[in-house]
């Protein structure tokens, strides 16, 4: 008797505690603890210098700590999952790059889907990719390039950060559309491919923007054109890849913030409105800017758009190449 009275005391107390927190955690109190923000990739990479800048955006506008998290692994796929599976309450956020949109078509058994396991919440980032050879290949603009490779198929080389990738994409754009024989190596970060293509170990590489500056303006590497509409302002000498004699040729390397599906709206907006302020920061403008990095804070809508122009685009060069992993 004493036991069921006890419990009959206790658990209606039990219920209102939980109750009152959860009462207590509405959208609009959010953000009332520390977010977690994955990314897929390495520190210090790209799209880690773009997450860090914007989490301290966002920490400052916002009154929260946005910590960053590095789950690279599986073509940011570890990080991916993670974010996909939690708890869609706004506290684990992906920040995601343009393999996202891709890696449907190269890895065969994921857990996750990009236009159904996540929220688009904002562009953070756009940057060109920029068309770069070693300094010890005899080709010093797209037309020698192209000649130089058809003279000799299958012997010259690209590399990536790895399959199905931005870089990985582009590689294969320019095989296709130059009718090139080309050979794609991958390797697990942009530091790997740099020191590679510095050295002459491999023949060319569509680069970042934001990771590759400091190499193309040293001159370690040298850039044949630029993967998009307009020449950048801090490679003023280097055409576009339409002005190099290939029309259409625009890839870009991009980053943004996702929730889990599920998130509340409110959440959502008062996200997007953070990623939007931060876009106008001048501390984000001045490191980004000068590396070739264009800042976004779109719309939700807006965001979704892009992605799904994105996937179509990926899909008619990897379904093409065939290229799949485990």
């Amino acid at each position: 008797m004493k036991l069921n009275f006890a419990f009959k005391f206790v658990a209606p107390v039990v219920l209102a505690l939980a109750w009152g927190a959860a009462a207590a955690e509405t959208p609009a109190d959010y953000p009332n603890r520390p977010v977690r923000l994955l990314v897929g990739y390495q520190a210090g990479g790209p799209t880690d210098v773009v997450a860090r800048l914007l989490a301290k955006q966002l920490s400052t506008s916002l009154g929260q700590s946005f910590v960053v998290e590095n789950k690279p692994g599986a073509g940011s796929n570890i990080a991916s999952e993670a974010v996909a599976s939690a708890k869609p309450d706004g506290y684990t956020l992906l920040f995601a790059a343009a393999p996202i949109a891709s890696n449907g078509f190269v890895y065969k058994n994921l857990k996750w889907n990009v236009k159904t396991s996540f929220e688009p919440i904002s562009q953070v980032m756009s940057a060109p990719v920029i068309l770069a050879v070693s300094p010890t290949l005899q080709a010093h603009n797209l037309k020698e390039l192209i000649a130089l490779a058809k003279k000799e198929p299958g012997k010259l080389s690209f590399a990536s950060t790895g399959n199905g990738g931005t870089q990985h994409y582009a590689g294969e754009l320019l095989k296709q559309q130059a009718g090139l024989n080309l050979i794609h190596v991958p390797y697990k970060g942009a530091s790997a491919v740099v020191t590679d293509l510095i050295a002459g170990n491999v023949s060319m590489a569509f680069m970042t923007a934001i990771s590759a500056m400091p190499y193309l303006k040293g001159g370690q590497v040298r850039p044949i054109a630029v993967a998009a509409p307009k020449r950048l302002p801090s490679l003023p000498n280097v055409p576009t890849m339409e002005e190099a004699g290939l029309p259409g040729f625009d890839v870009d390397s991009w980053s943004g913030l996702f929730a889990p599906a599920g998130t509340p709206k409110p959440i959502l907006e008062k996200l997007q409105k953070a990623v939007a302020q931060a876009a106008t920061s001048k501390e984000m403008k001045d490191a980004l800017q000068a590396q070739g990095g264009v800042l976004v804070g779109s719309s939700a809508t807006e965001f979704k758009a892009y992605i799904d122009k994105d996937v179509d685009h990926m899909a008619k060069v990897f379904k093409t190449v065939k290229v799949t992993l485990d």
